[in-house]
């Protein structure tokens, strides 16, 4: 397992070189900043939720995004529709749990998406322990846990499930059930700013496309963790910060990747 600022920077590199075209059913809250983040990085979005269009976007698409930030019937069908098309053709697809835990709705709806076995799920602590079936932790759709306190709990979802599991807090954990990676980097202004987390599921959508899915989680949060603690240095307070973001992804190099973002292998 290579997590040096080279390899990371190397699967970037790809991305941009492959532009993989990322299907997107997402909340309306994360439509535009997801797709300004994906361009940014080099991906191609298809924010597209129609259940009439799922299967002609999955036959094109190189991989899916589900986030359950706001649910409806006819959006659950078409979530469930895209993700059994993409586990059919083998194509990787993220799962990012919006709140739950929170109500019976999204809890349901995780429970069936879960077992269309996603690639990666990506949340935050609270999401990962309630998908996990364990008690804390969420509020609205903000976590009231923190990240540590999730790994167990990832590691034994990923276990079970055979998806890689990213967390993200204050430091972020990507898990196999096996291996597990820490990583650092970020801004304090970030969670400040609505649908960030949401954007990050984005670009982890884009990495699966290019690489494996631990390696993918894993370049998705270091790059993005770095692209935020850049954006973070020039931002007066939360408003610009997406935008700030893009921008950073957009530069982002070696170096800036290697001076922001640190990645480090964790013994169980």
């Amino acid at each position: 397992m290579d997590t040096s600022p080279r390899s990371i920077f190397a699967r970037l590199e790809d991305v941009r070189a492959k532009k993989p075209l990322v299907q997107n059913i997402t909340n309306y809250v994360a439509m535009t900043i997801s797709a300004n983040v994906l361009l940014a990085a080099g991906a191609s979005p298809a924010m597209v939720h129609a259940e009439e269009e799922i299967a002609d976007f999955a036959a094109i698409s190189s991989a899916l995004v589900i986030n359950i930030g706001t649910l409806s019937g006819p959006w659950i069908a078409s979530m469930k529709l895209a993700a059994s098309e993409f586990s059919r053709a083998g194509k990787p697809w993220v799962l990012d749990p919006v709140g739950v835990g929170a109500t019976r709705l999204r809890n349901e709806t995780s429970a069936a998406l879960l077992a269309l076995k996603p690639t990666i799920v990506r949340g935050n602590a609270g999401e990962i322990m309630a998908l996990c079936g364990l008690s804390g932790a969420t509020k609205g759709v903000d976590s009231t846990a923190g990240s540590d306190e999730a790994v167990r709990s990832a590691m034994d979802l990923a276990s079970r499930t055979g998806a890689v599991v990213a967390i993200t807090g204050e430091t972020d954990y990507v898990t196999d059930g096996t291996r597990l990676v820490a990583i650092t980097g970020g801004h304090s202004l970030m969670p400040l700013s609505t649908a960030l987390g949401c954007s990050l599921s984005a670009l982890t959508g884009a990495f699966a496309a290019v690489c494996d899915p631990f390696d993918a989680a894993v370049a998705a949060l270091s790059v993005y963790g770095a692209a935020g603690a850049l954006a973070g240095k020039d931002a007066k307070g939360p408003g610009l910060m997406p935008a700030l973001i893009c921008d950073a992804l957009y530069t982002m190099d070696e170096a800036t990747l290697a001076a922001h973002s640190q990645v480090r292998e964790v013994s169980r």
